[in-house]
């Protein structure tokens, strides 16, 4: 996402740029950009894998491969500029671009950053981070923020907040919760919730929630209720944030990026099973009072009824961690990183 986000703020600029985009035949772009017209070239994927050293033997030689398949890319394209975001193909590129001479800019958008860009990030001068503590951990680095969707950037969650609910089915005038574990959905919120959603309905609060496409949530719910939508997956998530009082949900880089964006009150989960970047993330919004932070392993109906449940009630304290969030917000992220594109391709 912020990658495609990126490429709308160069063709806003430059309608007759070309932006070619490189991935692997497993991932999510396959089926995202042929919907949005931008050609994609597939590379082997390389795994940077963690924790057992023995894995690693056998990363030299994909590194390589994938680097190969990348070059073919520059050689045919030609680009002006190799733009990196972290992840599988990151890596294979910054050496692709580096051995045909191209200029090329790493994206970090997580707190800790990944292997591939804290490489990338020694073989080039352009640098952009998401959160002001990775400044120091990567050389050059300028904070930049997230490129976020314009949908999301440009939101203004009070204006279209009755016109959102009645979207979601939702009563336009109620205290109304989000909640998501990520594209796939996360079985512990997921519990949390079906648990506590007789005690959230009957203190009068409403739900809109996205529990994943192979995930099911028995609600009890009964004539008199408010309404509570379970849903697969959210197309919108401009509607969904504009709908929701508060969020339920994991901390990945772009969800807290999102929230404090449009300035959404929230109380994260950290996905536990990972180096725990997902909790550093979500610490500056802490920090200022904008989150709170509920580990997996704690996280219960129990908690959601009383820590969610009240908070969503609160209006003055919504209110208060709101406008914290909104310090945090980088809603023009896009354009700050199309500068630092356009200068490293010398076209500033």
């Amino acid at each position: 996402m912020p990658s495609l986000a990126l490429a709308d703020a160069l063709l806003r600029r430059h309608p007759d740029a070309v932006v070619t985009a490189l991935g692997t035949e497993s991932g999510l772009e396959t089926t995202l950009l042929p919907a949005r017209g931008i050609p994609l070239r597939l590379i082997p994927k390389v795994t940077m894998p963690r924790g057992d050293l023995r894995r690693w033997s056998r990363v030299p030689a994909g590194v390589w491969a994938a680097s190969r398949a990348a070059l073919a890319v520059v050689a045919r394209d030609q680009p002006d500029v190799v733009v990196g975001f972290g992840g599988y193909v990151a890596l294979p590129a910054y050496l692709a671009a580096r051995r045909a001479g191209v200029p090329f800019v790493v994206h970090e958008a997580n707190a800790r950053p990944g292997v591939a860009n804290r490489i990338g990030a020694r073989m080039t001068r352009y640098v952009a981070v998401s959160v002001p503590a990775t400044t120091a951990s990567l050389p050059h680095a300028e904070l930049v923020g997230i490129p976020l969707r314009r949908s999301i950037a440009a939101l203004d969650r009070t204006a279209v907040r009755s016109k959102a609910r009645l979207t979601f089915g939702l009563d336009a005038d109620r205290a109304t919760i989000l909640v998501f574990g990520g594209s796939q959905g996360a079985r512990t919120i997921n519990a949390a919730m079906q648990g506590a959603a007789r005690g959230l309905l009957s203190a009068g609060i409403q739900v809109l929630h996205a529990a994943g496409p192979a995930n099911t949530v028995v609600v009890d719910r009964r004539d008199e209720d408010p309404p509570y939508v379970v849903l697969p997956y959210l197309e919108r998530m401009d509607l969904a944030y504009a709908a929701a009082d508060i969020v339920l949900g994991r901390s990945g880089a772009m969800t807290c990026a999102e929230v404090a964006a449009v300035g959404l009150p929230a109380v994260f989960v950290p996905y536990p099973h990972s180096n725990g970047e997902q909790a550093v993330n979500a610490q500056p919004l802490v920090d200022v009072g904008a989150a709170l932070l509920v580990r997996d392993e704690d996280l219960c109906a129990t908690v959601v009824e009383q820590l969610v449940g009240e908070l969503a009630l609160d209006t003055e304290r919504l209110e208060d961690m709101s406008k914290a969030a909104e310090t945090l917000g980088a809603r023009d992220a896009d354009e700050r990183l199309a500068d630092m594109v356009m200068q490293a391709a010398g076209r500033p």
